[in-house]
């Protein structure tokens, strides 16, 4: 990292400049029909406990069957993250007490999870790209849910989530910013969606993170850090790093000390609270569950695993960059979703894939911002975009005319050339129509012409007002011609 970027990311305090340590251990809900250890459903929103088989309830007698497709996904989640696949892993029991966790501990893994050591490179709005090391990848069990809301006296327990295979990712402690914290999720969350082994969505906690900040000195040894748990948005996660930075500058500025704890964000005051105190380690007396064998994986079948993966967004934004002349920035934005990059390749292919890339970063995804819609569900298909860049590129029509179409287009529908023909929104390329509206101009306004002949630039003028007065259907490259002519410029 240079230092000038490094600066940057520097908070001022009354005593200096500080510098922010973020570590993040994110809890990703694995794609899979059935939990990690049972045959129970995973689908979301059902009614209360009418997912639990008697695996989940823990019944006496009960064992735990691995589910070999959540184990491929974490594989697959690995091999995503550049990471080193561990042919051979054990399953621990972590004991701790969760009042929606009936067994009374959580399957997890501790010493020798499934996927060691990765990375992922992290693209900044102002450009910078910043690599950030991956710990971990292990599979745990997911607890249930404590709903206090139901009864005055007691609390309920839906047990439907209890069981669900999770995929904890644990970071480096290498981010430095609550900007890198939010681009570091965001691309962790695209990753996932490309090799489809997490849906994240954060609304629906099937992404949450914990988030270990500490801050230093710059050059001092790692201060003492706090967790905030369960942030389930990636803007929420940027807020609660600026204020747990802030909170813990404040207390060592004003003489005091950070005392390691677990604390909650509160998005409505949007600051950080204090859960629980936390030592150094819990004691969770950690040891291999007896009733799960060590789970070793064949070689070949992780090679399978890895020749099968899609196109990821690191090596779709190289290629669109090379293929499409497109800038890394367009590029990045365009491959921050599956679906978003293969509606733009559709729109592209064969035609101008920066007039592509434009229309589709500037027009189509200010439109769906506005109206709180996806590309998946966006009323312009990739083939009518297409047709529309097809449109401007042949100069059947002006981009101004194209702004008109592609509105008819998101609130009517139809075929764009079709709709040119039968509205009449072909430009005018006929010399004699536009030479009449050039001639009227010219003899209503002879101060502009006395101006146009001194400066050229002044032309322009002429220009926009030509176009207004063909209700922008005038070709511009032809009422540009004529006007030089008659103006002798």
């Amino acid at each position: 990292m240079n230092q000038q970027a490094n600066q940057q990311k520097l908070i001022k305090g009354a005593t200096g400049d500080w510098e922010v340590v973020i570590g993040m251990e994110v809890h990703a809900q694995v794609s899979s029909k059935s939990k990690l250890f049972s045959g129970a459903s995973t689908e979301f929103g059902a009614a209360p406990n009418s997912h639990v088989s008697l695996v989940d309830a823990a019944m006496p007698g009960m064992l735990p069957v691995i589910n070999a497709e959540c184990v491929d996904q974490a594989v697959r989640t690995g091999l995503g993250l550049n990471a080193q696949i561990n042919l051979r892993s054990v399953f621990d029991r972590k004991n701790y007490f969760y009042p929606d966790l009936p067994q009374g501990y959580q399957i997890s893994q501790y010493k020798q999870p499934v996927v060691g050591e990765g990375e992922i490179v992290v693209d900044l709005p102002d450009g910078e790209a910043v690599t950030i090391g991956i710990e971990r990848l292990h599979l745990e069990q997911d607890a249930g849910k404590s709903l206090h809301d139901r009864h005055p006296q007691m609390s309920a327990v839906d047990l439907n989530r209890s069981g669900v295979a999770l995929m904890e990712i644990v970071s480096k402690p290498d981010l430095r910013s609550s900007e890198e914290a939010k681009a570091y999720v965001a691309k962790l969350r695209s990753i996932m969606r490309y090799l489809g082994t997490c849906d994240g969505n954060m609304e629906e906690g099937s992404l949450r993170a914990d988030v270990n900040v500490s801050v230093r000195k710059p050059g001092a040894p790692l201060g003492t850090r706090c967790e905030i748990k369960n942030v389930n948005s990636i803007r929420f996660i940027g807020q609660a790093i600026e204020h747990e930075a802030r909170r813990q500058i404040e207390i060592i500025e004003d003489g005091g000390t950070i005392v390691q704890e677990t604390r909650l964000f509160d998005p409505t005051k949007g600051e950080t609270r204090s859960m629980r105190s936390k030592e150094e380690a819990h004691d969770y007396r950690y040891f291999p569950d007896p009733d799960l064998l060590p789970l070793e994986l064949d070689p070949k079948a992780v090679a399978a695993l890895k020749a099968k993966l899609p196109e990821l967004p690191d090596a779709k934004k190289a290629r669109f960059v090379r293929d499409f002349g497109l800038s890394p920035y367009d590029a990045g934005q365009l491959v921050a979703e599956r679906e978003t990059a293969a509606y733009f390749e559709t729109v592209a292919k064969g035609r101008d894939a920066k007039l592509a890339a434009n229309w589709v970063i500037n027009e189509l995804f200010g439109r769906l911002n506005k109206d709180a819609r996806t590309v998946a569900t966006s009323p312009v298909s990739a083939s009518q975009l297409a047709g529309l860049i097809e449109l401007i590129s042949e100069k059947t029509i002006s981009g101004k005319i194209a702004k008109d179409l592609f509105e008819i287009l998101w609130t009517e529908g139809g075929d764009p050339r079709a709709l040119v023909a039968s509205r009449g929104m072909a430009q005018v390329t006929d010399l004699g129509a536009i030479g009449a509206i050039v001639d009227e101009l010219i003899a209503q306004n002879p101060d502009k012409v006395a101006q146009a002949k001194a400066n050229p630039k002044a032309m322009m003028w002429f220009v926009g007002q030509a176009m207004k007065s063909s209700g922008g259907k005038a070709s511009p490259q032809a009422v540009n011609e004529l006007l030089k002519s008659k103006l002798g410029v």
